[in-house]
């Protein structure tokens, strides 16, 4: 069946229904016109008459009837799919597998999660921390919530925050008796706690900004380690020196549990993204994710003041 013979029947019903061309035209949004020259080449094309007309009724002949009878039970089923096909839109099902790293899973995400499941109950959240580069869709992930600065240029992204800043920073027990860096290049001089990239194997250089721009430093110490809450309790015990966002930071160095040096070489960087691959069709639960973390109840932007 073709469109035009499907809009045939569409009105050959709506007649039936409204018992006239006028009711039937209101119902449709056409013209009465065009509702009977829409009957008119159905019944040619079937070579029988559906319709009796008077100037002041419309009723089925006995084909017509035969043919509504069969045709009720068909499009009121197809209504029907329709709806469920709208409520699974509106209340969208299945599995969202999800890599992120620790840092957007604390403090991006785990905030909204109960808003998140009790918006959509019907779709179950898969999330993996994950603080390395790995390639989430080879790995057969939805999605990846990371750093705009890294992710794949050929990925779709959704801007979830605002900048973010790194900090320098260490306990007061490890600055007893230590010089406070002036300058990156000083870090030699200090013992640093040491992120490395799980799936390369890679050290993390630290990054600072310049008058002359991007300044990288290679550092070394007494702990080497691809876990930032790690690094991070480390720096509070006085291990070390760490590199870490300040938001993961920000209550300890509020308590004086941390001190933070370096500052004005830290500048605002890209906040995080998330990203999935170009489709033409994205998954409903995944589509749901994305609706909800970018609407009028998305995430507040961190502050990097």
């Amino acid at each position: 069946m073709d469109a035009g013979e499907f809009k045939e029947l569409t009105v050959f019903m709506a007649i039936v229904n409204a018992r006239g061309f006028r009711g039937a035209a209101i119902s449709l949004g056409m013209t009465p016109s065009s509702v009977s020259r829409t009957l008119s080449r159905m019944e040619q094309r079937l070579g029988m008459r559906l319709l009796n007309r008077t100037t002041r009724s419309v009723s089925p002949t006995e084909a017509g009837e035969l043919l509504y009878s069969r045709l009720a039970p068909v499009l009121l089923n197809l209504d029907g799919v329709m709806e469920q096909t709208i409520l699974i839109q509106e209340s969208p099902t299945g599995t969202v597998r999800l890599n992120l790293p620790r840092l957007a899973a604390e403090h991006v995400f785990a905030p909204r999660l109960a808003q998140f499941t009790a918006a959509y109950p019907g779709v179950r959240l898969n999330l993996v921390i994950d603080d390395d580069l790995t390639d989430v869709i080879a790995a057969g992930f939805d999605a990846g919530i990371r750093i705009g600065a890294l992710v794949a240029q050929d990925m779709v992204t959704i801007n979830l925050t605002g900048p973010y800043r790194v900090a320098v920073v260490g306990s007061p027990a490890y600055f007893a008796g230590r010089p406070r860096p002036d300058t990156p290049r000083d870090l030699h001089d200090h013992a640093c706690l040491v992120y490395r990239w799980a799936t390369s194997g890679k050290l993390h250089r630290w990054r600072f900004d310049g008058q002359n721009g991007p300044l990288y430093v290679d550092v070394d110490g007494p702990l080497v380690v691809n876990d930032t809450g790690i690094i991070r309790q480390a720096a509070i015990a006085g291990v070390g020196l760490a590199y870490l966002p300040e938001t993961s930071i920000a209550e300890h160095l509020s308590a004086g549990r941390l001190v933070r040096v370096l500052e004005d070489w830290c500048e605002p960087f890209p906040g995080f993204f998330l990203y999935h691959p170009s489709r033409k069709q994205t998954p409903p639960g995944l589509r749901a994710l994305i609706t909800f973390l970018t609407g009028p109840q998305s995430l507040t932007p961190v502050s990097v003041g």
